[in-house]
């Protein structure tokens, strides 16, 4: 099972994290401080997994990650998980983020943040591998996007409507301006048992 989903670059700054256990803020900042020094002390030259050491107290973590230019894309899994399995699943989220931004850099993950959560959330789920086919995670992508346009659109209706109502009360008013409240006034009749008695003001 995948345990987090961690990606940072070269000065150990977080740019995209998703844990799939419960740990409170101070263990998820501690499990980012610990895996950044194991990983960026390491050469390139070496392997790409490294056992967890002491990031959780059950000691069963193993790091699977990659480094892309600036930024470290690090999965925490634990023993039931196949190291080169992992790695395979990186570069399908790199390719994958590579096509949806063309050519992905460390900006794109800082602004478009929901984009990318769009992307693992196809490929992973609860931890569990859900997709590795690239060709099915982009058709989804596509889906979601074309749903985002259309609310846009709509919303952007909506917004329309509100901007342009200022404009159709002044005209209202204008209208109003020209109309001859007397004599409105004397076409509406009043009841003839109306009464203002008993009422207090």
């Amino acid at each position: 099972m995948i345990k987090a989903i961690l990606v940072f670059n070269n000065f150990g700054k977080p740019r995209f994290l998703k844990f799939f256990e419960y740990f409170t803020c101070a263990e998820q900042q501690q499990i980012i401080r610990e895996t950044y020094h194991l990983v960026s002390k390491r050469d390139d030259s070496l392997c790409n997994f490294l056992e967890g050491g002491s990031l959780t107290s059950g000691g069963d973590w193993k790091i699977v990650y990659r480094h892309y230019a600036t930024l470290y894309f690090v999965f925490c899994v634990d023993s039931s998980e196949s190291e080169l399995g992992i790695l395979d699943l990186i570069q399908v989220f790199v390719e994958t983020l590579d096509k949806c931004f063309e050519n992905v850099c460390e900006l794109d993950l800082i602004f478009h943040m929901e984009r990318v959560h769009h992307v693992i959330d196809e490929i992973v789920v609860g931890g569990l591998v859900l997709e590795t086919n690239q060709t099915g995670i982009l058709s989804q992508l596509h889906v979601q996007t074309k749903i985002e346009k259309s609310n846009q659109t709509a919303t952007g209706l909506v917004k329309g409507h509100i901007n342009s109502a200022p404009n159709r009360a002044f005209v209202a008013a204008q209208s109003l301006k020209n109309t001859d409240i007397a004599a409105i006034s004397k076409k509406i009749s009043t009841p003839s048992n109306f009464s203002l008695r008993g009422i207090k003001f």
